[in-house]
């Protein structure tokens, strides 16, 4: 399995800065699924105690109704402690299903406008992983991971019907 944390290049202005994503090698009939792990609720206290103008890309519109989706990518990133359980977890758990876990922090100043992963809906091929059901995770940690099975190649190509 391929692990890649990638630094921040520079100091960064929050700990809830880290974005992490696993691949399954096999999953739900397809290979090589990409699963986005986050953080899917948070201590309204945590939020409230940000400095939203220091964090996004358009000053004194933090409040702005635009600047929610923004707001939820941040709170829901993981803190490098945060990340280094998950990883480890992961590791133990899942080493043999795993080809990759990759971490990066996410670029500040973070733009207005964006989709948080929490706000997905689920669907035809879109769907969440939610660790709190898995019997044997015990992380203080509200994870999350999303998929869209779309993007991935089925494991058996289907053939069409012989004439």
């Amino acid at each position: 399995m391929d692990i890649q944390i990638i630094p921040a290049g520079k100091d960064l202005p929050i700990d809830r800065a880290h974005a992490l994503s696993m691949t399954i090698k096999s999953f739900k009939g397809r290979r090589d699924v990409e699963v986005h792990l986050f953080r899917h609720t948070w201590d309204p206290e945590e939020e409230e105690a940000i400095d939203w103008d220091r964090l996004l890309a358009a000053q004194g519109m933090s409040e702005a109704e635009e600047a929610a989706g923004s707001r939820r990518v941040i709170l829901e990133a993981l803190t490098p402690e945060e990340r280094d359980q998950v990883v480890a977890y992961l590791r133990e758990h899942y080493a043999s299903r795993l080809s990759a876990i990759m971490s990066a922090p996410i670029p500040f100043p973070v733009p207005i406008g964006l989709v948080a992963l929490s706000d997905m809906g689920e669907g035809k091929t879109i769907g969440f992983i939610h660790f709190e059901r898995i019997p044997h995770f015990a992380l203080n940690i509200p994870l999350r991971g999303f998929y869209d099975l779309s993007q991935h190649p089925p494991i058996v190509e289907t053939e069409g019907n012989p004439g």
